[in-house]
């Protein structure tokens, strides 16, 4: 099994470094992680299929931090650099998507009922 680790920086103080990685296996399945001094804090689980993300799950094992906001905004960065059309199964990208469409209207594929 091959993965693939992309790492963003997002800053660094003295005492807490955080940072966003992104893993996919060679199906293409695989997540962003949101790590807090090497540890884990917050996962968002997409799948890429040809020019397509699908967004299915956003978990932050500590809420009302933020940490689910800077994994979508990393997800909607990287679907706008790499020319992809996310499809929201998501809760979380699907409340953010319909919160802001004109937003994010360049990256959501909608659904039926989205319209």
């Amino acid at each position: 099994m091959v993965l693939h680790f992309h790492t963003f920086i997002l800053f660094r103080t003295k005492t807490v470094m955080e940072e966003i990685k992104r893993e996919l296996n060679q199906h293409g399945d695989g997540a962003f992680y949101f790590f807090l001094d090497n540890t884990i804090v917050a996962k968002m689980m997409i799948g890429i299929k040809g020019n397509h993300l699908y967004a299915y799950h956003t978990e932050a094992m500590i809420e009302g931090k933020g940490y689910a906001k800077k994994l979508f905004e990393a997800m909607v960065d990287y679907a706008r650099e790499h020319h992809l059309k996310v499809t929201p199964y998501c809760p979380y990208v699907h409340a953010q998507f319909k919160r802001h469409p004109e937003q994010y209207a360049d990256i959501w594929k909608k659904e039926n009922n989205d319209a």
